[in-house]
């Protein structure tokens, strides 16, 4: 394609440095234009319709279209600006409108659903019956059988839920960018560590400012909570961020909110299912709301008890510590820090020195090399998006190529708050050619100061880990078509592998490969990996009823009829009754900061977290029992999981894995919740 925009042009890597903001909306415009013909070419065809010349194709079209959308919405998520986001509201609704035109295209349905019919008699492999089941499905679950007039307004529906997700992310980043804690008074900054006030300086200093500035980017926001010895300021940081969304001025999200589960709940009325999470669950192995609830319900009779336990010993605590008259939610992290140093005389300040984020990085590389024979190679060759990320070429214990992969560890104004794995590219085989897979992590860990390096809580330890088990999802992808591939999986399926990485962070032996203090390259003392792992199931009580309620809010938003519903607040009170410890703060509302459900993935989903724990609970208990790098589990794992993608059904992997079903005792057991 003879062009001079560079995203029109071939290329292996994304082109990072030849790409300017206003080359996006035509290279977009342009690909669906492309794939649109592709689509016209299949439908169209004369010819008898078959797996390959249909569903393979299918498959296989829209490359190009994939690749820049790709680069356009992961740089919306890890380097946007103004620019971008205009640009994302209006190709959104194009997107939207050129996935209806396939999806409610008659020619091409009639000749999937032709295939489709005779699936039993062709003589397919695992992978191409799931991919045919698959594309018959996006077909049927998403309007291709409903009457014309019914299709027009699913399109409507469709594209006007693709701006407001967009709208929504948009005010939730606009509002952590818009506020800021100014300290001018040093003694307000008693209790918080030396380093994190030197990080602080140097923000007030980059916008010429005196003092101290504190922001909602977590590792601002973490510490601040955590440390801060001033009630009032600790209340302050803490109804900033819990009222994201929920000011009632031009970034208030309350009508979003409701317009969204509005539009959820129409749409799937509309396809025959009775709520949005009905439509949602039948893809996911849970399979129903009821499940799913019933799921919930069972953990939270095992941990409320604990949970009510546990803060009636931290109120006490506080009570005697500092004689305030009753807990509130920002005084949470800072008793339960020092409640914890109290009982295990453990804190992030001890542990920190030990993790600078370079032999973190290391060490989950050498952790990925033990298990799976991965060598991780920086290079300078790859274009980057920001000077901040860092650039790998992935190979085998053979020097086959693997994957390439990008990390980008600290926040950044254009950046989104949490963190993150995506794809530049897929794994797929086309043409009998092997493409290898362009994988990315995107987090916000603490940034080097002027007199110290990334130094990690051991939060940021686990999430880094947590994410690099994404990654490994992505990398070892071993399939046929790139639908399938990596961690195009059901939705709760989708977070064992990263969860499961995380348990090696809890062990002697992988610590001990890369705990270094950054100063003097002594190992972390056994006391304090015997603490990490006694403190391990700290407060777990309460952080499974916290994991719960999020669970319970998603689905008391997409599991019923959402018609009547006109006060978002009133709702979610309701919603949390039943998980409630902390007095309800008035200014502040969860829903319109929800992220997860009202932008992500994760609607009518929340509740995966929890379901994958039970997986990855008795997976781990796998790799105990044989030795944490048994080299046959981690083969197990790698050829039944990591590697297969979405080819089959996530029980019929897991259990060719494991041997059996998952068993939820290893989750209570591991949580302290059951007696072992």
């Amino acid at each position: 394609m003879s062009t001079d925009n560079p995203l029109l042009q071939d290329f292996k890597y994304a082109p990072f440095s030849k790409i300017k903001t206003e080359h996006f909306k035509p290279a977009i415009t342009e690909a669906i234009k492309l794939a649109k013909s592709e689509i016209e070419t299949i439908a169209s065809a004369e010819t008898e319709p078959t797996f390959e010349n249909t569903i393979e194709e299918l498959e296989f079209s829209g490359e190009k279209l994939d690749r820049v959308t790709s680069i356009f919405f992961n740089l919306n998520s890890a380097e946007t600006n103004a620019e971008i986001q205009k640009i994302a509201q209006e190709v959104s609704p194009l997107l939207s409108e050129f996935r209806n035109d396939i999806i409610l295209n008659e020619d091409l349905f009639k000749r999937v659903k032709a295939v489709y019919k005779q699936k039993d008699q062709l003589n397919l492999t695992t992978e191409q019956k799931t991919l045919l089941d698959k594309k018959y499905k996006a077909f049927s679950r998403n309007g291709a059988n409903l009457p014309k007039e019914k299709q027009e307004e699913l399109r409507e529906i469709d594209k006007q839920l693709s701006a407001l997700s967009l709208n929504f992310g948009e005010n939730v980043l606009a509002e952590t960018n818009k506020f800021e804690l100014q300290i001018i008074d040093e003694k307000d900054l008693d209790g918080l560590p030396e380093s994190f006030k030197e990080e602080a300086k140097s923000v007030a200093e980059s916008r010429d400012k005196e003092g101290w500035i504190f922001t909602l980017d977590y590792p601002s926001y973490i510490p601040f909570m955590k440390y801060a010895k001033k009630r009032e300021l600790r209340k302050k940081m803490s109804i900033a961020f819990g009222a994201k969304g929920f000011h009632g001025d031009d970034l208030d999200n309350q009508k979003n909110v409701l317009k969204i589960v509005k539009l959820r709940y129409q749409r799937a009325q509309l396809l025959g299912f009775d709520t949005h999470a009905h439509f949602v669950l039948q893809e996911r192995m849970a399979e129903t709301p009821e499940k799913v609830d019933n799921f919930l319900n069972e953990l939270l009779e095992k941990a409320k008890p604990a949970a009510e336990k546990e803060f009636a010993a931290l109120e006490k605590f506080a009570k005697e510590l500092d004689q305030i008259d009753r807990l509130e939610k920002w005084d949470s992290a800072y008793y339960s820090e020092k409640l914890k140093q109290n009982l295990f005389n453990l804190d992030d300040e001890k542990l920190k020195p030990y993790f600078k984020l370079e032999n973190v990085i290391d060490g989950v590389f050498t952790v990925a090399s033990k298990l799976y024979g991965l060598q991780f190679n920086e290079t300078e060759e790859i274009e980057k998006y920001h000077p901040d990320v860092k650039t790998y070429n992935v190979t085998d214990e053979n020097g086959n190529d693997v994957a390439l992969f990008y990390a980008d560890f600290h926040p950044r104004p254009g950046k989104r708050g949490g963190a993150w794995m995506t794809e530049y590219k897929s794994q797929y085989v086309k043409n009998k050619k092997e493409e290898r897979p362009h994988v990315s992590i995107v987090c916000n860990f603490t940034k080097p100061t002027k007199s110290e390096p990334s130094l990690l809580t051991f939060n940021e330890v686990t999430t880094l880990f947590h994410e690099f088990g994404h990654a490994l999802h992505g990398m070892l992808a071993n399939t046929v078509y790139p639908s399938l591939s990596g961690p195009n999986v059901y939705w709760d399926f989708v977070e064992l592998p990263s969860q499961v990485l995380e348990n090696w962070c809890y062990e002697k032996e992988a610590l001990q490969l890369f705990a270094k203090h950054y100063k003097t390259d002594e190992a972390i003392p056994m006391e304090l990996v015997e603490k990490i792992k006694e403190s391990s199931n700290f407060q777990e009580g309460m952080q499974t009823l916290r994991q719960l309620s999020f669970g319970m809010l998603d689905l008391s938003w997409h599991a019923i009829n959402p018609s009547d519903i006109d006060d978002v607040k009133m709702h979610e009170n309701k919603a949390f009754e039943a998980t409630k410890l902390y007095p309800d703060v008035p200014e502040n509302c969860m829903s319109t900061a929800f992220s997860h459900i009202f932008q992500g993935g994760y609607s009518a989903g929340y509740y995966s977290y929890k379901w994958a724990e039970v997986l990855d609970a008795d997976a781990f208990e796998y790799f105990k029992e044989q030795g944490i790098f048994s080299k046959e589990v981690a083969d197990k794992f790698k050829n039944n999981i990591l590697s297969m993608g979405g080819t089959e059904h996530p029980m019929t992997l897991y259990k060719r894995f494991r041997g059996k079903e998952p068993q939820p005792d290893a989750l209570l057991k591991r949580a302290g919740l059951i007696e072992k």
